[in-house]
């Protein structure tokens, strides 16, 4: 969020009100010593109340530009000079701790809006935290540095490279730090084989491919949608004609980010082919959530570099479920010397985007893909499938308008009218509507969960009458809103 700090205190202190509280006095209690500082509390509570009185004041987050806004932080001080002796910083420090960590359960039950699977246990790697793994420059020319863990990156790509089915001596990759990453690597990629190539992306892709246009100045058409949010290729069509002289360098979505579309990378192909661009194009799919799934869906269109694509990336945070930020780029080797170059510094070649990458990312993807295999993300993916539909069926069922792509687990329904509900559920909204994303870790006890309070919350939001639920028809379809005007 541009210009907003978050209301860390505050999430700690509705930790610890509500329903926060039940989950407290669940959870084992501090040692005496390590209980908060009255002054932690009661900034927490200070800070909740503001945040609340703002939510409701519109039932929408303010987002500010061109100013910091600093709504709470845990500022950083200096030691008192006798505090190695009191030891007093040191609890202080404790205690703001265990109370975030406290604040960390109680907001992991009530996550719903957004792609990451919650669900792991990393125990066996808490070995390994004391090391500094830096995996500098090309994953596959070891440096002068000694602290990587290259092994484990170039067997995770390997194992990406044959589910994308792409030979060993044909590709090329690396353990990127974000999805963002992933989709700006792609793109320069793409920049760089075509030069003067025009960047072809649906209205409903990720903000990093525009992000990407920007910074690497190049010419960008935006295309239409379908109601699905999938890639409207009767105008790509269009627009693509009216550009034969450049080459196309094209974002296909393999599930958007709101409504979980996935664009026709078939039909996609075949307009270029048939348009005159064979031979000048460059295709990165944007698999970010679904780029791990759809391999696993019976009937799904196949994600491979057996049909004429430039480079694929994931997340690995999402589903696959990495406790920090880090995403897989793959692309054909014969691409990528376009942008590696030697760095003598590095007795390595570099064509990554940051340089340096997190070394621990490598070994929890290799970890868990060890754990689970091939089979193990077909099983993940039925259940998230299997669930998706449950909770759309029981919205729909308590009259709230919902949509479901049939390819995907995100569930699109109307905006809850409640800003602290949004903030509750950590919801992602976008115009009149939210989505909740259902991944391995959310069950079917916690969509009952959630559905029960928002049927409860929303008979008081409407009770008087003066207000009413919101028409999405203009954005998931008529068929699909249960609004006044089209049930």
């Amino acid at each position: 969020m541009v210009g907003s700090v978050g209301n860390g205190l505050a999430d700690l202190a509705a930790s610890m009100n509500g329903v926060g509280k039940a989950a407290a006095a669940a959870a084992e209690p501090l040692p005496m010593e390590l209980e908060p500082p009255a002054d932690v509390m009661a900034a927490a509570a200070e800070a909740e109340t503001e945040g609340k009185a703002a939510a409701a004041a519109n039932g929408k987050r303010e987002i500010v530009m061109r100013r910091n806004v600093h709504t709470s932080c845990f500022a950083v001080k200096e030691p008192d000079a006798d505090d190695e002796e009191t030891g007093e910083r040191e609890a202080t420090m404790a205690s703001v701790l265990a109370l975030y960590r406290r604040s960390l359960v109680e907001r992991t039950k009530h996550h719903l809006g957004y792609p990451y699977n919650l669900d792991f246990d990393y125990g066996a790697l808490g070995q390994l935290q004391h090391f500094s793994i830096n995996n500098l420059g090309d994953p596959f020319i070891e440096s002068n540095y000694g602290v990587h863990s290259r092994q484990f990156e170039v067997g995770v790509l390997d194992w990406f490279a044959r589910l994308w089915e792409l030979e060993k001596e044909e590709y090329w990759g690396y353990i990127t730090n974000c999805g963002t990453e992933g989709n700006l690597h792609g793109i320069l990629v793409g920049r760089e084989v075509f030069p003067d190539g025009i960047l072809y992306a649906s209205r409903e892709s990720h903000y990093s491919v525009f992000k990407a246009a920007r910074m690497y100045r190049m010419d960008c058409v935006k295309v239409d949608t379908l109601m699905s949010g999938e890639i409207d290729c009767a105008d790509f069509q269009r627009k693509l004609v009216q550009n034969r002289d450049k080459p196309a360098i094209i974002n296909v979505n393999i599930g958007t980010t709101v409504k979980g579309a996935v664009d026709d990378l078939d039909l996609v192909i075949k307009i270029l082919e048939e348009n005159g661009f064979k031979d000048r194009f460059y295709i990165h799919c944007d698999g970010a959530l679904f780029g791990l799934m759809i391999p696993f869906v019976k009937k799904a269109p196949k994600v491979t570099f057996k049909k004429p694509i430039g480079s694929v990336s994931v997340s690995g945070h999402k589903f696959v479920g990495c406790p920090m930020p880090c995403g897989v780029q793959i692309t054909r080797l014969e691409h990528i010397n376009v942008l590696s170059s030697n760095v003598e510094y590095l007795a390595s070649r570099d064509a990554t985007i940051m340089g340096s990458r997190n070394g621990h990312a490598p070994i929890f993807l290799w970890y868990t893909l060890n754990r689970k295999g091939y089979r193990g993300f077909q099983k993940e993916v039925q259940k998230c499938l299997r669930n998706a539909h449950y909770l759309k069926d029981r919205l729909r069922e308590a009259g709230i308008g919902a949509m479901l792509n049939e390819l995907s687990s995100t569930v699109v329904f109307e905006r809850p009218k409640d800003g602290e509900f949004v903030r509750r559920w950590q919801l992602a909204c976008e115009g009149n509507i939210a989505h909740v994303v259902v991944m391995p870790s959310v069950n079917i006890d916690k969509l009952d969960y959630f559905v029960n309070e928002l049927v409860e919350k929303r008979a008081t939001w409407y009770q008087d009458g003066t207000s009413q639920p919101p028409c999405i028809a203009r954005d998931v379809g008529v068929e699909n809103c249960l609004c006044g005007l089209h049930k």
